[in-house]
This record gives C-alpha cells, structure tokens and sequence, in this order.
C-alpha cells in the first residue's frame, strides 16, 4: 500500500486510496456506455459488434493503463464518439472503403501521431495555446458534455423547427435523469463526498423501481471473441494506395490529435494540474493516447484517445494515476460482468454529465472577456464545441479567429510562431473534413 501511495504521489495530490477507487468507479459509469455505442456505430460498417465490444474493452483498459502508469493522471482512454461515426458511416459507407481498410487507415495515422509525439510537436503546440484559449477550451468542453448529458437524458431532443428543443416530460425515461439531477445537485451543495456516484446508484434505483430499468437476468457472461477483427489493421495497410484513402489517414489524424489536445487540456485545467500556463508530463499523456490508438486498430476499433468523461472522477477527487488504473481494471472485469452494466443507462449517467459541465464552465470567469480580441475568440470555442458537436471543430473557430483579432487589436507580436502554424493548420483541417 505504500508503494501505491508513493508511486502515484498520493499525499502529494491530496488523495487517497479510497477517493481514487470512487473516483475510478465513476469515470469508468460515466464512460461505460462506449463499450454498448461503439459497436453499435461500428457495426453499421459490417463489423462484427461482439468482437468491437471486446476490442473497445480491451484498448479503452490498455490506454487508460498507460496514462494512470506513465503519465500520473486520471484520465480514462477509449474509442471516442463523433470519429467513430466518421469511421462507419463517412468512411466505410459513404466513400465505400472496406472496414479492413479503414482500421489500417487508422493504425498509419497512429503511426504517424507516435512520431509527432516523440519529437515532442504535440508538446509544444499545447504549451503554446494562451492560457485564456485554455480556459475557453476547458469550458466549451463543459459545455459540450453537459449537451450531451442533457441529450442522452432527454431533456434535450431534436426540433426540426429549431434544431434542439425540450423533450417531452410524458417520457418516463427522462424522470430518470431528473431524479438523478436533482439527488445530486442536494448532495454536491451539502457537499457530501461522491454525491455524483451516489446520484448515479439512486438514479438507477429509481428506474428499477419503476419499471424503466430491467433487472439483468444473469450479471456474468464470457467475453466475445476478437478474432473477426483482431490484426486486420495491419494485414490491409497495403490498401492504403491512394489519394483518396491518405485524405482518409490525414482526417483521422487531425481529429484524434485536435480532440485529444483539447480534451487533455480542459481536464487538466478542471483538476488543476496547469503551471504556468503548461501541463506537466503533457509528453507521457500523449504517448499514452498514441499507444492506445495504435492497439486499439490492431485489436479492431476507432480511434481512441483522451475521454471527456473523465471529468466525473475528477469532480469527486480524482487526482492521481491510480484513479485511471481502477478505470482500467473496471474495463477488464467489464468484459465479462458486461450484463450488470445495463443498469446504467444513458439516463443514469446524464445527471454526471450535467453537473460536471457545470463545474467545468466555472473556468470562463478567468477569461478576460473585456478584451474583445480575446472574447471573440474564447466565445467561438466556448460556443463551438456544443453546436458543432465537435471538440475539434470548435477548437478550430477559436485558433482560427484568434491572430485575426490580435492583429487587428495591434497585438500581433503577442501571436506566438506555433500559434500561426496553427491557424494554418486548421484551416487545412476545416478543408479536409469537408472534403469530397
């Protein structure tokens, strides 16, 4: 046990043991449903949905691994949503290209972010984003997941009149996550410990009293088989031969890396790991989501990378690596308790989701919104992430629009190199996703 405290600098942290396995076991609730969605996306691309249920499993446990191991934080790796869709449905069945070859597309892709991150490029295009972008990124990211837990509520449901809309209050199924909502917000504000895991076990409680939640009829069931899937990356990189599929490689690079980069510096941001104005061990956090892309096509699943959900366990205390070896060890035993997960339904984990981005939209009060160079900027990625429903896309607006106005405030010369790299950068990035 002293070895665990001093190897994850416990003490050091503010932890212990027992907040980092609560912390552990809400960010693995708030992200289990990856492991139902996930095949489910990818399945529509003609994937064997038993085999990517293991595969997500199994990278999502590696990738976290690593970053608990390595890098010292809590933050949990997997396969993420929106470049999965991108994966099946833009990829496989919109340009036709086989899902062998799709995976290869993303194992040269991690390749390719292995080196970046070796060269240690990653590292200095983070370090160089001013802090107030910083702040707007970890708050758009707030923003973002609470969307999303308002959606997977449904609280939140799509208006053709208006694009989003209130969902309907006749849907027993959104009572859940009000009563969810509401047991934590009481517990947070009494500020009693776990309030957030405690809300998720009586949200689940309440659908099971009332019929909306089933009951599993068995709680364990051996793990699919990944041979339909596993090393098929690689045995098609050959079919990476054209224009069209390397246009396939640069967006799954693009996306993962942006996504990544802002997910990583939101969470850290939220847990107050940020010293002047750079993340510690950024190199090893990296390298961990590198890593776990590269397995993770090999064992047979969309690019993985940093998960917003981490942010619950963050919120109850999770300050080490420790907490990001419990996720992972949860993701392992998932495999094979995967029934008793039913339980948490999307509606269970939406009242984490809100809550969280609660606290993390805390950080817009350090942005400097006097200064419209600034604000225009911020405001952008503030506002981006959740109506494009794309970390990146909305990271994009914001490093795009920011030397534009530091120019015309005549603070140009506070625009770093790496800075106007970038803006290049994403404008190639916003061309490519519209690529046709």
């Amino acid at each position: 046990m002293n070895f665990i405290k001093n190897y994850f600098h416990l003490e050091k942290l503010g932890t212990n043991v027992r907040t980092e396995f609560i912390a552990g076991l809400t960010t693995f609730i708030s992200m289990s449903y990856i492991l139902f969605v996930n095949p489910s996306v990818l399945g529509a691309s003609g994937m064997n949905t038993g085999a990517v249920f293991t595969a997500t499993a199994l990278a999502a446990a590696l990738g976290t691994a690593i970053m608990g191991i390595v890098a010292n934080y809590p933050i949990g790796e997997a396969p993420a949503l929106g470049i999965n869709a991108f994966f099946a449905y833009t990829v496989c069945i919109g340009m036709k290209v086989s899902w062998e070859t799709a995976l290869a597309s993303v194992f040269v892709a991690s390749i390719i972010f292995i080196l970046i991150t070796l060269f240690k490029l990653r590292e200095k295009i983070i370090d160089s984003i001013p802090s107030d972008l910083k702040f707007a990124i970890s708050s758009g990211i707030g923003l973002f997941i609470a969307f999303l837990g308002l959606q997977s509520g449904g609280l939140i449901v799509a208006n053709k009149s208006t694009l989003v809309g209130l969902g309907s209050l006749h849907n027993p199924l959104v009572w859940i996550t009000i009563f969810g909502l509401i047991v934590t917000v009481i517990l947070m504000i009494l500020g009693v410990p776990g309030a957030i895991f405690i809300g998720m076990i009586a949200a689940s409680i309440f659908g099971i009293c009332t019929g909306q939640i089933a009951v599993p009829h068995k709680f364990i069931s051996l793990a699919p088989s990944l041979a339909p899937t596993f090393g098929q990356a690689i045995f098609h990189v050959k079919d990476i031969n054209s224009l069209q599929m390397w246009v396939v490689v640069l967006t799954f690079l693009l996306v993962t890396f942006f996504d990544t980069a802002g997910t990583l510096i939101g969470l850290a941001q939220q847990a107050g790991f940020m010293k002047n104005n750079k993340m510690p061990r950024v190199g090893k956090a990296l390298a961990a989501d590198s890593t776990a892309m590269m397995f993770g096509s090999i064992f047979g699943t969309s690019p993985v990378g940093a998960f917003v959900e981490s942010s619950a366990g963050i919120a109850v205390g999770g300050r080490s690596g420790l907490t990001a070896v419990f996720v992972a060890i949860f993701f392992l035993i998932s495999m094979i308790f995967s029934p008793l997960l039913g339980v948490f339904t999307t509606q269970v984990t939406a009242p984490a989701l809100i809550i969280v981005g609660v606290l993390m939209a805390q950080n817009t009060a350090h942005i400097h919104w006097n200064k419209l160079e600034i604000a225009v900027p911020a405001f952008l990625i503030l506002l981006g992430m959740p109506l494009t429903y794309s970390i990146s896309d909305g990271l994009a607006l914001g490093m795009i629009t920011y030397p534009i106005c530091m120019v015309s405030a005549k603070r140009g010369k506070e625009v770093s190199p790496m800075m106007w790299v970038l803006f290049v950068v994403f404008i190639i990035f916003l061309w490519v996703l519209n690529f046709k």
